[in-house]
This record gives structure tokens, C-alpha cells and sequence, in this order.
């Protein structure tokens, strides 16, 4: 049976844009995966009437409903008070729940008031989700022919909440397995790959195939249901080849979370380490190393070289090579790589230089103009981008930043740096 969903939102700060709504995004991520349609957004703020109406709504449209917030020991936390009562349910006093709001407090040694006990009133007959993450517990029960679950709002809960309590009783919703791969690309736009796939895309049905536009990459999600994951298994395998060969360099990795994490997967395998020279990117690309786990072993550090002084003095780039050909060039890039690989003594070392804009640069450069650079044993290599003239420097380091560690995870792989 193939299920509706609807994410029900409810905090008022949410309407205002104090808080962004994170949860919605985590939610319907881990709902494609499962395969389930998440159909409708919805937020509603803290007011009792007018989440009436909007589960009265869901009720209506969705045969799955799973509400974030509202699930707290204060006056305005109406999540489940609105839930029961539209579907004819009491709430309970858990006592199992209550047992641990107390624990919790009692372990962090704040005072308890009676206020958080509200947290263990429940609908009756439901099934409590344990909440390892913070004191609110979450619930699911069906009625009316709906599943409704409810999830605390904090991301740092709802998340964990999500993958470890609500996922599984989503998938005892679903006859049979239901499996997916994602085959993560680099240096071709969503258009032109589903172009490639659109014929083949419409006419599929068990496997499919969704694409999905990243900053700077694009990744397409192959899904399959079947009795056994053995079974899901066989049907997406030849479709995640068929993608791999018809994509061939273009492929960065299948289920892999991110390009940076391909290199340092790709360092630590070949044994060698990885030093960073920095300028439109501001430390972004160092940023996004250390984000990886065990990264230490292989990155060396990062300079960002925001100014020509720092490019002339530790980096050595020749002054002479910045007054003919600007810092935003590929000359002066090339000497960054080298110049970083010298100065961190790691094996490979890339560079970023660039306009991020809002303004051309005093050389007249347009913003989008940028330069990264690999510097290897074998020599060094530039890549020049044209990365559009749109004054978004957030989108234009990210692409810089993408772009240098596909040089990288090209020269680790032994593809060419232009495919």
C-alpha cells in the first residue's frame, strides 16, 4: 500500500522565522528514503483552534500525519491535547514515561517542577516512543484509518527521534522491504542528467529513479520494494550500474555522505596527507575536512590567504607573478597550491582564489571568476571556473570549495582533472 504524508509543524516561533524549520527537512529526507510520499508542509503556530484546523485538515488528505513540537511541559506545548481530541482518544498518565522525566532531572541535577510531568500524559493505547535525547517522549497510534506520530521539535531530538524510534514503526507499515542507493555526481547539472534518464525515469516503476539538484552536485536515488532486502537488493543493482556507467568520472561514490569525505577516505588509503591554501574561500574547504571524522590523519592544515601579504610571505607566491597577473588568476593559484605544500610539507596540497562577489574585483574580474589548484609530486594543475555572476558568496565558495576536492579525489582515483 502506498501512504500519504502529511508534516504537521507546530510552533509559532516557526511562523515568525525566529527558528527555522529544520525538522521538516530532516523529516521528509528520511521519508524519500523510505519510499513514502510526503505530500504537504504545514505549520501551524501555538494556538489550540487553529492547529484544530490544520489536523482536521491532514486528517482529510493524509493517511500518515507526523507532527513536530508542541510536545513540552508548558501551557503552549497543545500537540497532543489537539491530536487525541480529533481522533477521539484520552490522554494517560504513563508512568513509565514519568519515571524517566524524573530520572533526568535527577541525573543532571536541576529541580523538577510539576509542570514536566505533563510530559507523560499520552494517548491512550499508543506506542510510546522513548526519548534517549531529552525528557519529552514521543508517540504513534493509528485511528480512522491514520497513522499519526509524534515527535519531539528540537532538531538535536527530533533527528534521533526520526531514525531510531519513528523508522522503525514506519517500516511495519510497509509489506515487504523497501531499499534505496544514492549515486552522488559532480560536474554535470540536474538538467542534463535527467535529460539522460528522462524516458527511463517515467517508465519505471520498481526500481525508481529521482533525481535531486545539490549545491554544485546533483544525486540520483534509486528505489526498490520487495519481499526481502536480498530481493530489493537484486533490482536496484543493475539500475546503480547502468547510472555508474552511463555517468562514468562524473560518479564521486554511491551512499557517501560528501566529495570531501571521498578524499580523506581516498588519503588515508593511499597514504598520503593533504594541506589547504585558501583565499575566496575563507577556510571553507578546511572547514569542511575537519567536519570528517578521523581527519587528523590525513589533513594536514590550512591557510587562508586573504591578502596579498599573506600570499607573498607564507605562501611565497612572487610578487612579481601578483602585479602581472592579479591574485584572481591561475598563475598566482598554481603558486598558492605550491606554496602550501611547501609550507604544510603534506603531499597534496589545493588552492582556491577567486571573486565572491558582490563587486568585480579592481582588476575588473566578475564575480564568479575563480580559480582552484592542485599541487602533487607529478606537478600542479588549474582549473578556471565560471561559476555565474549572481551575488551569492555562500554559493560561490561552496562550488569553489566542491571544485577543489574534485581535484583532488580525481588525482586520488588516477582519473583525468578534466573529465
Amino acid at each position: 500500500m502506498s501512504h500519504t504524508v502529511e508534516i504537521l509543524s507546530v510552533g509559532t516561533e516557526l511562523l515568525l522565522g525566529n527558528v527555522a524549520n529544520t525538522d521538516a527537512q530532516i523529516l521528509s529526507q528520511g521519508l524519500s528514503e523510505l519510499g513514502l510520499n510526503v505530500f504537504w508542509h504545514t505549520v501551524v503556530g501555538d494556538n489550540p483552534q487553529r492547529a484544530r484546523e490544520a489536523v482536521s485538515i491532514a486528517k482529510g488528505r493524509a493517511d500518515v500525519i507526523i507532527t513536530t513540537g508542541g510536545l513540552g511541559p508548558t501551557c503552549d506545548d497543545l500537540t497532543k491535547n489537539v491530536l487525541a481530541e480529533a481522533f477521539g482518544k484520552k490522554l494517560v498518565f504513563d508512568e513509565p514515561s514519568a519515571q524517566r522525566v524524573r530520572d533526568w532531572f535527577q541525573r543532571t541535577g536541576r529541580p523538577m517542577t510539576d509542570n514536566n510531568l505533563q510530559q507523560a500524559m499520552l494517548p491512550e493505547g499508543c506506542t510510546v516512543l522513548v526519548n534517549d535525547w531529552g525528557t519529552a517522549p514521543g508517540c504513534a497510534f493509528e485511528a480512522e484509518g491514520v497513522h499519526v506520530i509524534m515527535l519531539p521539535g528540537p532538531p538535536s531530538e527530533c533527528r534521533p527521534m526520526f531514525h531510531h524510534r519513528a523508522k522503525p514503526y514506519l517500516l511495519s507499515l510497509s509489506e515487504g522491504v523497501i531499499a534505496s542507493h544514492t549515486v552522488k555526481l559532480f560536474g554535470i547539472g540536474e538538467s542534463s542528467m535527467e535529460a539522460q534518464l528522462r524516458e527511463q525515469m517515467n517508465a519505471m516503476t520498481n526500481p525508481t529513479l529521482a533525481p535531486y539538484a545539490k549545491e554544485g552536485e546533483c544525486e540520483l536515488r534509486v528505489t526498490a520494494k520487495a519481499a526481502s532486502d536480498e530481493e530489493a537488493q537484486a533490482l536496484l543493482q543493475p539500475t546503480v550500474e547502468q547510472v555508474k556507467g552511463l555517468f562514468g568520472d562524473k560518479v564521486y561514490g554511491v551512499d557517501v555522505p560528501s566529495l570531501e569525505y571521498v578524499v580523506i577516505q581516498g588519503l588515508k588509503e593511499k597514504g598520503l596527507t593533504l594541506g589547504c591554501a585558501e583565499s575566496c574561500t575563507g577556510g571553507l574547504m578546511a572547514k569542511r575536512l575537519t567536519d570528517i571524522p578521523g581527519a587528523s590523519a590525513v589533513f594536514k592544515g590550512g591557510i587562508v590567504s586573504y591578502t596579498n601579504e599573506v600570499k607573498q610571505n607564507v605562501l611565497q607566491v612572487p610578487e612579481e607573478l601578483l602585479e602581472q597577473h592579479g591574485a584572481v588568476s591561475g598563475q598566482v593559484a598554481a603558486a598558492m597550491a605550491q606554496g602550501a605544500r611547501r609550507a604544510l610539507g603534506c603531499d597534496i596540497a589545493l588552492s582556491s582564489t577567486g571573486v565572491a562577489g558582490p563587486d568585480r574585483d579592481d582588476r575588473g574580474n566578475e564575480v564568479g571568476v575563480m580559480f582552484v589548484a592542485i599541487a602533487t609530486q607529478s606537478g600542479v594543475h588549474v582549473r578556471p571556473l565560471r561559476l555565474g555572476t549572481r551575488p551569492m558568496r555562500e554559493r560561490l565558495r561552496i562550488q569553489t570549495a566542491s571544485h577543489a576536492f574534485d581535484l583532488a579525489r580525481r588525482y586520488l582515483s588516477g582519473l583525468a582533472f578534466e573529465g
